[in-house]
């Protein structure tokens, strides 16, 4: 069944909102392990809204070989990266301007430097992981860049599940999960991990969580949203039963 890896980044975008040292982070981080998460996920960005670099090298220290650093493909975080060292460090695009990630990193567009940071990092390390569009072109890309995991990117699926009365089975939803299946499937023939992540939540994550082969979802927004009411220990373990649940069959 899929390893479930909990973003925390929005307990930090609640803290952040009044500059102040409450919520915790790091109390946050603990109570998803407490709850079965089976790794922690931050995402520093250049303009620190949420997570900041205190964050980050506390979580490294707390969480060895648990902490996901997703990232853009800059200088500052490459070395961030190289020191902190992650289980795994996700390439992601990056605006200013967007409210949160909004598609998975163009690799075609920028393959020269994609395929030079995955190395430094590799040398430094760190194991690279880049966040992709179900798109077959990509995948490749990603694939001569060396990466060695490919998330993709969930968001279309979510959104079509929701714009269809929060109906797995409606055909524009149903066209969405088959197209991060194929995805998975040549992530998983080009020798790559395939995960899977964005938007998912309590009602979307299990057709996505029975796809085979599916490594590992990263799910951050919907934990922490649910947690409002049900304290994050217990939305982890709600989410982990919904992931559980569906994990396909072993033969």
């Amino acid at each position: 069944m899929a390893r479930l890896c909990v973003n925390i980044d929005h307990v930090a975008t609640v803290r952040q909102a009044r500059r102040t040292y409450e919520p915790s982070p790091m109390a946050a981080a603990h109570e998803a392990m407490a709850g079965g998460a089976h790794g922690i996920t931050v995402h520093l960005r250049e303009d620190r809204r949420h997570i900041q670099d205190s964050d980050v090298a506390a979580l490294a220290d707390a969480f060895p070989g648990l902490l996901n650093f997703e990232m853009a493909a800059t200088e500052e975080m490459v070395a961030t990266a190289i020191r902190i060292r992650p289980i795994m460090a996700m390439l992601v695009p990056e605006g200013r301007h967007e409210v949160t990630t909004e598609g998975g990193l163009d690799v075609i567009a920028q393959e020269t430097r994609v395929r030079e940071v995955i190395a430094r990092l590799h040398a430094g390390g760190v194991r690279t992981s880049i966040f992709i569009d179900a798109i077959p072109a990509q995948i490749a890309a990603a694939h001569r860049c060396g990466a060695a995991v490919c998330e993709v990117h969930t968001g279309p699926w979510a959104h079509a599940v929701h714009d269809h009365g929060d109906d797995c089975r409606s055909p524009a939803a149903l066209v969405e999960l088959d197209k991060v299946r194929l995805a998975g499937e040549m992530v998983q023939s080009l020798g790559m991990q395939f995960n899977a992540g964005h938007a998912l939540n309590f009602l979307n994550v299990g057709p996505i969580a029975a796809l085979p082969g599916l490594n590992e979802l990263h799910i951050g927004h919907s934990i922490v949203s649910s947690a409002v009411f049900l304290g994050i220990r217990a939305a982890v373990q709600r989410m982990r039963s919904c992931i559980d649940i569906a994990a396909p069959a072993v033969h």
